[in-house]
């Protein structure tokens, strides 16, 4: 007899059941059978996630600091100029007392201050990919991110020095961070059943986003209530206590692992059996680097980066030169559109399996559907942003939506790697953060010098560019983007629903 749809290890082919390995039958009952609550592979979700979050805190943390860093009497003339929206202020608040250093950067340095960090990332992206493969990813991203949280407690003694010196520091922390994304996609080649992998990935990579959400408004908080360094010592002892967790907690794959159950073991394993890459060792470069899929990925994920960037590092600055809001308020309205990315990145995994796993859709429609409605969307949002003048509600309303809409590619081009290349996922992810990290590097800079003035024409400038560059991503991944494993990342037979 002939069996069509989705089989147990996710994939949409055609196969006479006689010739199915005893492992598939193994794996259809052990899919049914392997727990969740309590299990290695979430609990290793949920510790990843706290990582993430360490990372992006320490990421964004500067972008509200800077508002604080500058020279208020400097600064002032120049914050509302050309605009005509009113300064909101909150009486009822009590007037905060700065005892911090502030300095006298132009509007050029801010832009080479606030850009550094990815001159540095930019740097270990395929090197972090390489050496997760080759010596594990556990201790290559626990001292990474260790890396980046000494750097950080150092940023105030950085500043004081000079603006070159706080660069150089925010070089040393991308660097460190750069290693993460591929240590944890290698991470995952050996955790992630292919079933779970959407659910698995989004609620690692969700510390990410309640990093960004929970960094935003409470480093206004401490802003005003203590001064901008205690931004860095705070967020830096929090990583430090993820580390000490992620060193005794965590282990490199579940045949490692000491504690993880055999029924879970089994489960892992069997599911991937068919998918990793049995020749230790050997990288097909070649391959690699011809990719059409992987080239599709590259240009997704370098567009998609640069609206994402042109938020996360830019938007307190818009709060406060162009809408008028306070240090305060600034951090808690530059939040809000990261809490709905946060939402439905989750939402949009779950749902992402579910349609695989239950409505036998094929793993690229389903890539192909999350990438479109998370990188058009918020273009068409961004857009809109520009045209909202100083209705602040409006404005607020549109980020929202528009980075909101951008947490569906979680479940999209983001997580493509390993469908293509489960075995040198680390590798992938390397390449395509490589040029994904391009917009973080020159987004900044081109957005000061587009805004010297901040007026609300030379911001809907910037909008445009950054969703022009989002829909020919979108589109290009369509026309390129796979959804199976392809055949230079494996050496036996296999199919995984393209």
């Amino acid at each position: 007899t002939k069996i069509k749809g989705m089989d147990c290890y996710g994939s949409d082919t055609e196969k006479d059941e006689q010739q199915k390995p005893l492992s598939y039958f193994l794996t259809c009952e052990l899919i049914f059978s392997a727990p969740v609550c309590g299990s290695s592979r979430y609990g290793l979700a949920l510790l990843s996630s706290y990582g993430f979050f360490v990372v992006y805190s320490l990421r964004v943390n500067l972008s509200v600091a800077m508002v604080e860093m500058l020279n208020s009497t400097h600064q002032s003339s120049a914050n509302h100029s050309g605009t005509v929206c009113p300064i909101h202020y909150d009486p009822s608040q009590p007037k905060h007392n700065n005892t911090a250093s502030v300095y006298n950067w132009n509007t050029k340095t801010q832009g080479w201050i606030l850009g550094s960090f990815f001159y540095g990332y930019i740097l270990t992206q395929i090197p972090g990919g390489y050496l997760a493969g080759r010596f594990g990813p556990k201790w290559l991203m626990g001292f990474g991110i260790l890396l980046t949280v000494i750097f950080t407690l150092l940023t105030p003694v950085a500043a004081d020095l000079g603006s070159g010196y706080l660069i150089a520091v925010r070089v040393m922390e991308g660097i460190g961070e750069g290693v993460t994304f591929p240590a944890m996609y290698t991470m995952w080649a050996a955790w992630a059943p292919p079933l779970e992998r959407s659910r698995l990935l989004t609620i690692s990579y969700i510390g990410a986003q309640l990093g960004t959400v929970i960094a935003l408004p409470l480093s206004g908080e401490i802003c005003f209530y203590l001064d901008w360094t205690y931004i860095f010592y705070i967020f830096g002892a929090v990583g430090l206590v993820w580390f000490v967790l992620w060193a005794f907690l965590v282990f490199d794959s579940p045949n490692t692992h000491p504690r993880i159950s055999e029924l879970e073991r089994l489960y892992i394993n069997t599911s991937l059996k068919d998918e990793l890459c049995t020749s230790s060792g050997y990288i097909p470069w070649r391959a690699i680097v011809t990719s059409k899929p992987l080239l599709a990925i590259i240009v997704a994920h370098f567009s998609y980066n640069w609206t994402f960037y042109t938020l996360l590092t830019l938007l307190p600055t818009y709060m406060n030169d162009v809408l008028g809001f306070s240090i305060q308020q600034n951090g808690f309205l530059s939040a809000l559109p990261y809490v709905g990315c946060a939402i439905l990145a989750v939402v949009s995994g779950q749902v992402a399996d579910y349609l695989r796993e239950s409505c036998f859709y094929p793993t690229v429609v389903v890539r192909k559907a999350f990438s479109l409605i998370g990188m058009i969307g918020p273009a068409g949002f961004l857009v809109a942003t520009g045209y909202t003048g100083c209705n602040y509600k409006l404005a607020v309303a549109f980020f929202t939506i528009s980075s909101s809409l951008g947490g569906t590619s979680a479940s999209g081009f983001n997580i493509n790697h390993l469908d293509i290349a489960p075995s040198y996922a680390g590798i992938l992810l390397g390449i395509t953060n490589t040029f994904a990290t391009i917009p973080g590097m020159v987004g900044p800079v081109i957005a000061k010098a587009l805004t010297q003035n901040n007026t609300m024409e030379e911001w809907q400038i910037v909008f445009y560019i950054a969703a022009a560059i989002n829909l020919f991503g979108s589109i290009f991944y369509t026309m390129f983007g796979r959804g199976k494993v392809q055949p230079w990342a494996v050496h036996t037979p296999l199919s995984h629903g393209d």
